[in-house]
């Protein structure tokens, strides 16, 4: 096969492992108002639900990075990816709240093995350049599983019983598990590492730019699941009374990101991290304020903003990672993913207690404060100095 072959299908499956990662990740986001009456319950308590696993992501990621800097990454990728489709059908057999809440914060614990090991997969495996391509095509099938898991889970929902919803995602998890040990080639760069946590740790947490890498993905996952968690509640209720099915289908906005990250990979190989995650985030200000305008179509218009340009800041902020970190590169993107999944728990909660007295309203104020406060995280933490900068601005390779 000729080394342009080779790539692409590299390049190919390292999206098709994103993708299978979050197919069920935040599957429940349209569900919350159907849950909401089925349990009786709260919107933060229901909210548990998307909360919960992104806790169990956080918790799990730096073990996750230790064992996949140890083991190495196509094996705990497909382990990872085959326990998380088995997660996944587990929460068919919920009965309750409770119970749902359990199987959704177990899904969250074996989700990092396949992305954290996917991430460091790319920064090792891409060393000839282009890695910010390389990197946006993962981000890109991310955006796509997560839309297909949303989507599908409106969709079943608004036909059958909630629990279909997980039968059918974890259906889908046992073939892209299969698909990935098939398509993934065995990694070349790989080193092992055999560093307990606590100097890994002790070696990362001291890293100035690392630290403000973490702050910024805390921010960016933060913003995001503010805003698609608690935007069902608001397009639930008058004027705009959109059932689960259309609520589902919402999440086509996730679409548009997918076109855009792509070429934004050729952005930051060109311009630097710094640039693009400064332009992507203030787009995605933008689009959140567009939210509050009363007009179905200003809603999608600004979720798309909203999404595409988290999605790229993302990008950015996972392909500045690899050249912040000195050595142990998994554990470092483990403690990467620690930070945004916290900021997603912190997102998907802390909008819950503005609710009670502003509204929407209220909770678009702490979305863009919050980007705000990431834009100039980045601008100061991610200097041009102690690490190979020059890769900032590396040619397309193509």
């Amino acid at each position: 096969m000729k080394p342009r072959s080779k790539s692409r299908i590299r390049t190919l499956a390292v999206a098709f492992a994103g993708a299978c990662a979050f197919l069920s990740l935040y599957a429940t986001q349209p569900l919350l108002p159907t849950l909401e009456r089925l349990f009786q319950a709260g919107k933060t308590a229901v909210s548990l639900t998307v909360t919960a696993s992104t806790l169990g992501v956080a918790l799990a990621a730096p073990l996750i990075g230790l064992v996949a800097d140890r083991f190495g990454r196509k094996r705990v990728i497909v382990a990872s990816g085959s326990l998380l489709a088995a997660a996944t059908l587990l929460n068919c057999t919920a009965h309750s709240l409770t119970t749902l809440v359990i199987w959704r914060f177990l899904q969250g614990v074996f989700t990092p093995g396949v992305f954290v090991a996917t991430v460091a997969y790319v920064q090792e495996e891409w060393r000839e350049g282009g890695g910010g391509s390389a990197m946006a095509a993962y981000v890109t099938g991310t955006v796509l599983g997560g839309f297909i898991g949303r989507m599908t889970a409106g969709l079943i929902v608004a036909h059958w019983g909630w629990q279909w919803v997980f039968v059918t995602l974890g259906g889908l998890g046992c073939v892209g598990a299969l698909s990935i040990q098939g398509l993934l080639p065995k990694e070349q760069n790989f080193t092992h590492h055999r560093q307990t946590i606590v100097t890994g740790l002790a070696a990362h947490m001291s890293n100035r730019q690392l630290l403000a890498t973490y702050a910024a993905g805390f921010c960016v996952l933060f913003s995001l699941l503010s805003t698609f968690t608690y935007i069902t509640f608001y397009l639930a209720a008058p004027p705009f009374r959109l059932g689960p099915a259309a609520l589902g289908c919402l999440f086509f906005v996730y679409l548009v990101g997918a076109v855009i990250t792509p070429p934004s990979g050729r952005g930051v190989d060109r311009f630097g991290h710094r640039t693009v995650f400064a332009v992507a985030m203030g787009v995605s200000m933008g689009g959140v304020l567009l939210t509050l305008v009363p007009s179905l179509i200003a809603v999608t218009i600004g979720l798309a903003l909203c999404c595409s340009g988290v999605f790229v800041a993302q990008a950015a902020a996972n392909g500045y990672i690899g050249l912040a970190a000195h050595g142990n590169k998994a554990l470092a993107v483990g403690l990467y993913v620690t930070f945004y999944y916290l900021g997603g728990s912190a997102g998907a909660e802390l909008p819950g207690l503005l609710w009670r007295f502003g509204g929407w309203p209220a909770c678009v104020a702490l979305i863009v404060t919050v980007q705000a406060v990431t834009i100039v995280v980045a601008r100061i933490g991610w200097t041009r100095t102690g690490r190979p900068l020059q890769a900032d601005f590396l040619p397309v390779h193509s």
